[in-house]
C-alpha cells in the first residue's frame, strides 16, 4: 500500500484554496516551481489529473474534484492528531477581543475549534468596538485583539487580511427608499462612519433610524425591511443580501483587519497558538 505525504496533500489543498501556485509557495515558504513540483509528485502516485491549468485560472478535474475532500479531511485529522499529542502541557488563560460581527463567524469555527483542541486553556472573549479595543484600556484588558482598521495601510505589520465593505439589506428590501434609513452601531464604529462619509461625498440623503450596539440587533432590523447597514463582506449572513454597488449606493472601499497580541503577550504559547488560529481560519 502506498502512503500519502502530508506536504503532497498540504500542497495541492492550499494551491486549490488560493487558486494560486504562487500564493501557495509563499504560505508554505516554498518556490512556486517546488509546489507545481509537489503536484506533479501526487498525480504521479495517484494517477490522476488533479488540476487543469487554463492560463492563470487553476481548476480542479473530476478526479480533483473527489480527492480534494479526502485530502482537507486527512490534513484535518493529522493536524487535530498532532494537537492533541501535545495539549496536555498547555494552560493558562487569554482574554480575546473581537468585534461583535466577526464573533459570529470566529466563535462556533475557529475559537470553538481552538477550545476543544486545547481545552486546559481558558478563553475570556469579548465583543466591543475596534476603537474601544484598540484604546489604551482595551490593549490593558486583552492578550489578543482581532481589530478592524479603517484602511488596510493603517494595520502596517499587523495586517491579516483586507476585506471589502458592501451595503446589506433584507432579501426583499427596496433600495429606492430616500432618505436612506441607516441601521448603524454608535459612534466610533468604521462601518457607520464609511456609510456616512460616502453618501455625504455624493450628498445622497440618508437618515439613521436605528442605532444597535451589536450584530444581532442589526441584523433583526434589516430582516424587519427597516433600512440597510455596511458590514465587511466576509461577516455577512447568509440570510442577508449584498446590494450592488450603484449611484444610490456607491463603492465604500476596504478596511484591514488586524491581529494584535498585546506587549509581551507573544511569548505566551496560549496566544501564540490562539493567534495562529485565527489568522488560517480568517485567510
Amino acid at each position: 500500500m502506498k502512503n500519502l505525504p502530508m506536504d503532497l496533500l498540504r500542497a495541492f489543498v492550499t494551491v486549490v484554496q488560493f487558486n494560486s501556485f504562487t500564493k501557495a509557495g509563499e504560505i508554505l515558504g516554498r518556490s512556486q516551481p517546488a509546489i507545481s513540483l509537489q503536484i506533479l509528485r501526487l498525480e504521479k502516485m495517484l494517477d490522476e489529473t488533479l488540476l487543469l491549468r487554463e492560463g492563470k485560472n487553476i481548476a480542479l478535474s473530476g478526479a480533483g474534484e473527489q480527492f480534494y475532500d479526502y485530502a482537507k479531511q486527512i490534513l484535518a485529522l493529522n493536524d487535530l492528531a498532532l494537537s492533541q499529542c501535545s495539549k496536555s502541557s498547555l494552560m493558562g488563560k487569554v482574554r480575546l477581543g473581537i468585534p461583535s460581527e466577526f464573533a459570529t463567524v470566529l466563535l462556533p469555527k475557529i475559537v470553538g475549534r481552538f477550545s476543544k483542541v486545547y481545552p486546559n486553556v481558558t478563553l475570556e472573549v469579548n465583543c466591543e468596538l475596534s476603537k474601544t479595543l484598540l484604546s489604551k484600556t482595551g490593549r490593558t484588558n486583552h492578550e489578543v485583539i482581532l481589530a478592524l482598521q479603517n484602511s488596510p495601510q493603517d494595520s502596517a505589520d499587523k495586517l491579516v487580511k483586507s476585506d471589502d465593505l458592501v451595503w446589506v439589506s433584507s432579501a426583499d428590501y427596496s433600495s429606492q427608499k430616500t432618505p436612506i434609513p441607516l441601521i448603524v452601531a454608535p459612534q466610533g464604529c468604521i462601518y457607520r462612519q464609511r456609510a456616512i462619509e460616502v453618501l455625504d461625498n455624493i450628498k445622497q440623503p440618508w437618515q439613521i433610524v436605528y442605532n444597535i450596539p451589536d450584530l444581532t440587533g442589526i441584523q433583526y432590523a434589516i430582516q424587519e425591511g427597516l433600512g440597510v447597514t455596511v458590514l465587511a463582506k466576509s461577516t455577512v449572513p447568509e440570510n442577508l443580501k449584498i446590494l450592488p454597488p450603484s449611484e444610490r449606493y456607491p463603492d465604500l472601499g476596504n478596511v484591514g483587519i488586524s491581529l494584535i497580541t498585546v506587549g509581551k503577550n507573544n511569548e505566551n504559547q496560549a496566544v501564540h497558538l490562539l493567534a495562529e488560529f485565527l489568522k488560517a481560519g480568517l485567510t
